[in-house]
Formats: structure tokens, C-alpha cells, sequence
């Protein structure tokens, strides 16, 4: 190869590392700013919204297998117990957490940002954390990246409300 070839990988290799590096930027960018709603003619306000995201999973939730949400909560066991009175791991444990306070497990560290969210762990709570734990509580330790389905989301609360003396009754299937 000639000087020439050399000079021009080079230029080239400069120009694919600033682009590479611009693209990661404004990844890790938009990976810290808050999201924003958009208001768009014809399209129901965020309440309505929110209104039918819980009925359609309380559909789901009617219909769920606690079985599945078992086999798929396995995952879970790495960081969490499941059985009363063994304390937490690396997280808190998840025997009644349905509809327990939010950070309440005794014996556990929660962050600052998980002791702020407040209120109980009910059926919507979990379901908003299931889907993205950071993303509902900015600062949490915890590193899950959450479950994108709907119906294995509602499954793992099933099960989640089976791991209790009392379980919250779940929705009926209408």
C-alpha cells in the first residue's frame, strides 16, 4: 500500500470515530431527559388514557397464571426471596409485597428515591414497575430492565399475590 492509501483510512477512520462517538452522545443524551407529552388533536387526555391502560390490564390480570408468572419470576430469585421470613438478598423480600407500602421490607436499605415514590405496591404500582423500574423511579438501585409484556407482567403479579397469608382478591374477567 501507498502513503496515500494510509492517509486516506486515516481520514476516514477520524470521520467514523467523531460520528460513532456524536452517536453515543446524544444516545446517553436522550437517555437522561425526562420524557414529554405531546398534545395531539383527537387524542385522549393522559387521565382517559390511564383509565383504559387499567382496565385492559385488569383484564389481563383476571385471566393470569400464577403458574407462569412462577416460572417467570425464576428470574427474579437471583436478587429477591420469596418465602416468608427470609429477609431480603440483594433486594428486599417479595413474600406480601402486594399491596405492603412501598419500601417498608424490614431489614432493608432502600435508596432515597425509592423511599420517596410513597403509597403502596397494588396491582397498577407493580405493573408500572414491572415495566421499567427505572424509568418509574429515577434512582433506584435496582438494575432489572423490566418485562415488556403485558401478559407476563400480569402473570408475575398473579403469582406475587399468591405469596401471602391474605392475597388481594384479583380483578374479575368482565
Amino acid at each position: 500500500m501507498n502513503a496515500n492509501a494510509y492517509q486516506i483510512n486515516n481520514v476516514l477512520c477520524v470521520v467514523l470515530g467523531t460520528l460513532l462517538f456524536l452517536q453515543a452522545v446524544r444516545i446517553v443524551d436522550e437517555s437522561f431527559k425526562p420524557g414529554h407529552e405531546v398534545a395531539v388533536k383527537g387524542e385522549q387526555p393522559a387521565e382517559a388514557k390511564g383509565e383504559a391502560a387499567t382496565g385492559a390490564f385488569n383484564g389481563l390480570l383476571a385471566s393470569a397464571s400464577a403458574e407462569r408468572g412462577a416460572q417467570i419470576a425464576q428470574q427474579c430469585g437471583v436478587c429477591h426471596n420469596f418465602q416468608e421470613g427470609q429477609g431480603p438478598k440483594i433486594g428486599p423480600g417479595l413474600y406480601g409485597v402486594v399491596d405492603r407500602p412501598v419500601a417498608s421490607e424490614a431489614g432493608f436499605k432502600y435508596t432515597a428515591a425509592l423511599k420517596a415514590k410513597g403509597g403502596k405496591w397494588t396491582f397498577a404500582a407493580l405493573d408500572k414497575w414491572l415495566t421499567n423500574p427505572r424509568a418509574d423511579v429515577p434512582g433506584t438501585a435496582m438494575i432489572f430492565v423490566g418485562l415488556s409484556s403485558e401478559k407476563q407482567r400480569a402473570d408475575v403479579i398473579a403469582y406475587l399475590d399468591t405469596l401471602s397469608k391474605n392475597p388481594v382478591p384479583l380483578p374479575k374477567a368482565q
